[in-house]
């Protein structure tokens, strides 16, 4: 048994000298022991709270590793680099309107094949039919940077701001898809130049000579007027019939335009400060095929040539559209043919040197539908309307609202 007395008496002592005295587990504990729990319950909340703040580290860095990796989506341009502010700009000032890429994606059944109606160096052009019942034409235009995106951008502007009756109102594009702008035209039920000559589509109504010659002349007169009146100047760059449209009085209107400028008939790559009347009059041969289709009614590869070889021996009756019974022709209507023929013959050997610009063929063109219409006494009222108010030099490159009255 422990002395009562004596221990006081040790407790005491120890005070004195500064050791502390605890009961531990039981029994009495002097100086260290007694620190021994409550150094680890510290040790324990250090440990814990390092444990804490380096799981809380690592989570952070996995959770910025995972930000950064994450793959950009193909329809957002990244902010990152400088081109995209541009594009950012110019969402911004846009004076067209933007469309989604799933509204046009609705409007053409999903680009399918079926609403195809170009395909060429140009792009791709699918008819839809927007949720308003709005018909329209959408032309992909493939970029390979932000340049040549902004390029295309930037061309649509002045596109959009032509007002003039033979050119396909621009409605609007889509920037949705990097790279791959899409450009929307009104587009008219009543199809292409191209279905109609080569009764495509259930087109079941035959182009008479009236009205053909009425086409060919509001094509040259709209080109001209894009080349000569619009600054800076608007080429087609790979004028086709398909991409001459037609409204319900057939009255053209002129699409498909070469945005990019990448390549031009042979395909090859030009640079985007070739000159632009190289383009002016590759336009006037592009033409030139166009009235030679028009006349034969076939888009032959070798057309060009076989028709040359036959005019030039005196055999254009072999090649005109038999649609067209040449040989039934009055005499007047069988000359404007030899004419237009004749003037096909200057567009494909001199548009391709300068020497026939596309003013001049227009001014031909419109030359000879006026005395169309004069011949037949107003007999076709869709060239009355077109022609009657205005001069010669007005229907080719003057405003288009003194050349259309209404």
């Amino acid at each position: 048994m422990i002395d009562l007395p004596e221990f006081l008496t040790q407790k005491k002592i120890l005070r004195e000298e500064g050791i502390i005295a605890c009961t531990k587990s039981g029994q009495e504990a002097y100086g260290e022991d007694c620190y021994t729990k409550r150094y680890s319950k510290k040790k324990v909340i250090i440990l814990a709270v390092g444990c804490l703040a380096s799981a809380f580290i690592i989570a952070s860095s996995i959770s910025l590793y995972a930000l950064l990796k994450r793959p950009i989506r193909s329809s957002t341009l990244d902010p990152d680099r400088s081109d995209s502010r541009g594009t950012m700009s110019f969402q911004k000032a846009c004076r067209t309107r933007l469309f989604t890429y799933r509204e046009l994606e609705e409007a053409t059944k999903g680009f399918e094949e079926g609403q195809k109606i170009i395909d060429d160096i140009n792009g791709m052009i699918h008819a839809g039919v927007l949720g308003d019942g709005s018909h329209v034409a959408v032309q992909k235009v493939q970029c390979e940077n932000e340049r040549d995106l902004m390029l295309v951008l930037s061309r649509v502007e002045v596109l959009f701001t032509v007002a003039h009756r033979n050119v396909a109102r621009l409605l609007g594009c889509c920037i949705d898809s990097d790279y791959t702008p899409l450009v929307v035209y009104e587009f008219s039920a009543n199809g292409n130049l191209e279905e109609h000559l080569h009764q495509e589509g259930g087109r079941k109504r035959c182009l008479d000579w009236d009205r053909r010659l009425k086409i060919a002349a509001e094509t040259a007169s709209a080109l001209a007027y894009l080349q000569c009146e619009i600054s800076p100047p608007i080429y087609h760059h790979y004028l086709k019939s398909n991409c001459i449209f037609l409204d319900q009085d057939y009255s053209v209107k002129v699409a498909g335009f070469g945005l990019l400028n990448s390549s031009i008939r042979d395909g090859s790559c030009l640079g985007h400060n070739f000159e632009s009347s190289y383009f002016s009059r590759g336009d006037v041969y592009d033409l030139g095929v166009v009235l030679l289709e028009i006349i034969t009614g076939s888009r032959h590869v070798d057309l060009p040539t076989m028709a040359l070889t036959k005019i030039r021996n005196g055999k254009l009756e072999e090649i005109v559209d038999p649609l067209l019974y040449y040989h039934e022709q009055p005499p007047c209507c069988r000359e404007q043919i030899e004419i237009v023929a004749d003037l096909v013959t200057r567009c494909l050997l001199f548009g391709g040197d300068g020497r026939l610009v596309m003013v001049d063929v227009a001014r031909e063109l419109v030359h000879i539908t006026k005395q169309n219409l004069d011949d037949n006494n107003g007999r076709v009222p869709a060239l009355q309307e077109t022609f009657s108010n205005s001069s010669l030099l007005q229907m080719i490159s003057m405003s288009p609202d003194s050349i259309y009255a209404p």
